[in-house]
């Protein structure tokens, strides 16, 4: 279906159609659920963007030779796993970079990471992040992983002051359970604007848990890592979809023959690459299907 203008539309057959829709496809998710496509709830990842300057990645990484200009801007990835099981790891780790905003919906805060072409920010950034399981969510059904990411969405809003701005904290001051009033040698990079708060009173218990003790860990392989006035922003929600729509082994739904999901947000992939050659699978499959 083609939208048109006013109320027009066009309707388009075909015998394939590749779904290779993005992980924040809520609206999407919400059509094929009412039409009984068959999905499924998966685990997914939430937790913080954390900010600590360059600089300090890069005497951490580089040591003596941390300032060459032969050098590009220091860059890690990060796992730690904890005495509870769970792991938290470092994601879409951003050099010289910016923490940014990625809501998608109204009233919730959403937060992402990037750098310029030139990676010349002051700060690096990362994603640290702690697994969800199904038997989290608070609700039941194929939408319950996204269910469980409004509501964590909603909060960051609020939190922030209703206004977009992200809620923000000082890493020392999250290790404490204590609200930060403002923040200390990093300056936040968030645009609208950050407000100061106890981040670690909002999240569930679980994962501030294990954000707390896989800093610390992570602190040993990078020094400073775990500096007090590194800075956390909330929340990130959107790793990786919530949601898988099942397709069977010649890659199409098992509810509607002819429909390839593929990708992110079908839950085949998690991130560029393996998304890429996700769509690569599925065209293989598609010129299978013609020429068998």
């Amino acid at each position: 279906m083609i939208p048109g203008s006013g109320n027009d539309r066009t309707f388009l057959a075909a015998d394939e159609v590749v779904l290779a829709i993005g992980h924040s496809a809520r609206d999407t998710f919400d059509v094929l659920a009412d039409m009984d496509i068959p999905m499924t709830a998966k685990p997914f990842s939430v937790g913080l963007r954390i900010e600590h300057k360059q600089d300090w990645i890069n005497r951490a990484q580089y040591g003596v030779s941390a300032g060459h200009k032969a050098l590009p801007q220091a860059d890690y990835k990060l796992v730690s796993h904890t005495s509870s099981g769970r792991a938290l790891y470092t994601f879409c780790m951003c050099p010289g970079g910016f923490v940014v905003a990625s809501a998608s919906e109204e009233g919730q805060v959403v937060t992402n990471g990037m750098s310029n072409y030139l990676r010349d920010g002051e700060n690096a950034n990362s994603a640290i992040l702690v697994g969800v399981n199904i038997s989290d969510f608070e609700a039941d059904g194929v939408l319950s992983g996204v269910r469980f990411q409004q509501k964590l969405e909603r909060i960051a809003f609020e939190a922030g002051g209703n206004n977009g701005h992200a809620p923000c904290q000082r890493l020392g001051d999250f290790l404490e359970d204590r609200a930060s009033a403002s923040c200390g040698d990093v300056r936040a990079t968030y645009q609208p604007g950050v407000t100061y708060t106890n981040l670690r009173s909002l999240l569930p218990g679980f994962v501030a848990d294990t954000i707390c003790e896989g800093v610390l860990d992570m602190n040993k392989r990078i020094p400073g890592f775990s500096h007090p006035d590194s800075l956390l922003t909330g929340f990130e929600t959107r790793s990786s979809s919530p949601v898988r729509i099942v397709r069977d082994e010649s890659f199409q739904s098992t509810g509607l023959l002819g429909l390839y999901p593929c990708g992110e947000g079908a839950g085949y992939s998690g991130g560029i690459m393996s998304s890429a050659i996700d769509g690569i699978h599925c065209a293989e499959k598609i010129i299978e299907k013609r020429f068998a």
